[in-house]
């Protein structure tokens, strides 16, 4: 007799397994676990042979008929259901390892190694802002429709510059799809010029000599915690990046020996490669200041929260903004750009100034053979900037600016 409903509620486990049929090679299987498996039995190329098509009841009476049914039309045609459902579990595993989210992980795990922790957080922040829309899809399926439909959805929220840098990561991780065999095309290069263009912003900074006075001596009466003003500080003093000096560590300085120095190591810089930034002994005196505080930890500036994070990104754009000066005058990468100012206006040679900023020499060509990293130069430059953020602090209206010695 058919199965029904109520028979197969009723069925209950026995010490071994057993079968109860259906019709026309339907069965339901009882584990002596008390699962209920379908199976399909059937005959092809003279072998008996046997197919699952899930389990009772997720899967029902109803449905274990249209699945039955669909396997007898596969052995019409001369196709093996087992060998046919081993085709698509097989399929469905490729198309899972395949989805737009699954590539960009494995496209940002290989990346890593070569990017600094701020911007792997960065890119994987980015790629995350659209997986609502494209985590699923197989990057082989991946349109230039549908990506932009993710990048405008970002755009609606006013993020214009974000939409571009996300469409940039996108590119990224379709080429190294493309390189893996995994698609064909990069779905992001037809949308060249699609997106809402941006204005592009110079960060803020503050470069009139009497204005940096200003700021100098604002800095050196900032009322919030020493570790933010020695901060402050030393961002004008060594004008590294915000997220070097940020996450500065006591055991990659050297303030005791004849050269006190600041050893960035690779892993945390934008170039990937070791900076290092020359300390004037002005710059020597705030680390003294600071050490007793914060010494016995792993960061200069540990979080306010607790000490196993450095401080967040935010503070020092907020202690500025407390100190009266606004995103639109001076930002806390506005001191690179001060710096770079004031020192080309001082006459110091650009090779020497560029090497300070570790910056990457856009000449390819030129960057292959000049590895000189000027360090006498260096540290007489940054001495010499001390002195002139000493002078600029002290009588900012009658500074004379520090030149370079000839030879």
């Amino acid at each position: 007799m058919p199965l029904t409903d109520t028979k197969l509620r009723s069925l209950r486990p026995r010490a071994t397994l057993y079968r109860v049929a259906d019709a026309d090679g339907l069965c339901v299987e009882v584990t002596p676990n008390g699962s209920r498996l379908w199976r399909y039995r059937y005959r092809h190329a003279g072998k008996a042979k046997m197919v699952s098509l899930g389990a009772y009841p997720e899967i029902g009476l109803a449905q274990a008929r249209e699945r039955r049914d669909a396997a007898r039309r596969k052995l019409r045609e001369g196709v093996d259901p087992s060998t046919a459902r081993r085709a698509e579990r097989k399929a469905a595993a490729v198309a899972a390892a395949t989805t737009f989210r699954a590539v960009a992980d494995e496209w940002l795990r290989r990346q890593r190694a070569r990017m600094a922790p701020a911007t792997a957080e960065k890119a994987e922040w980015l790629l995350g802002l659209i997986y609502s829309h494209l985590a699923e899809v197989p990057v082989n399926l991946l349109t230039p429709a549908k990506v932009l439909a993710a990048l405008r959805a970002v755009e609606a929220d006013g993020r214009h510059e974000t939409a571009h840098r996300v469409k940039q990561r996108i590119g990224a991780v379709m080429r190294f799809a493309i390189a893996a065999g995994l698609a064909e095309s990069d779905p992001t290069a037809p949308l060249r010029g699609a997106l809402t263009p941006v204005v592009p912003r110079k960060r803020a900074a503050i470069t009139d000599p009497a204005r940096v006075g200003d700021l100098l001596r604002a800095i050196d009466g900032y009322a919030g915690l020493l570790p933010t003003r020695c901060a402050l500080q030393l961002a004008a003093l060594t004008f590294v990046r915000p997220g070097e000096l940020r996450q500065a560590e006591w055991t990659e300085f050297d303030i005791d020996g004849h050269e006190p120095t600041w050893r960035i190591p690779a892993a945390k810089t934008k170039v990937r490669e070791e900076h290092l930034v020359p300390l004037a002994p002005q710059a020597v005196a705030i680390l003294r200041e600071l050490h007793p505080l914060t010494g016995s930890g792993r960061y200069l500036f540990p979080s306010a929260w607790g000490r196993g994070k450095p401080m967040s990104e935010n503070t020092l754009n907020s202690a500025l903004r407390r100190l009266g000066f606004d995103s639109a005058e001076h930002c806390a990468h506005g001191f690179r750009a001060l710096a770079s100012t004031r020192l080309n206006e001082m006459g110091w040679p650009p090779d020497v100034i560029e090497r300070q900023l570790a910056h990457a020499e856009r000449n390819k060509v030129r960057a292959a053979y000049n590895r000189a990293q000027y360090m006498a130069e260096r540290r007489k430059m940054m001495q010499a900037w001390a002195d002139y953020l000493d002078a600029l602090r002290e009588t900012p209206a009658k500074v004379t600016p520090i030149k370079r010695k000839a030879g």
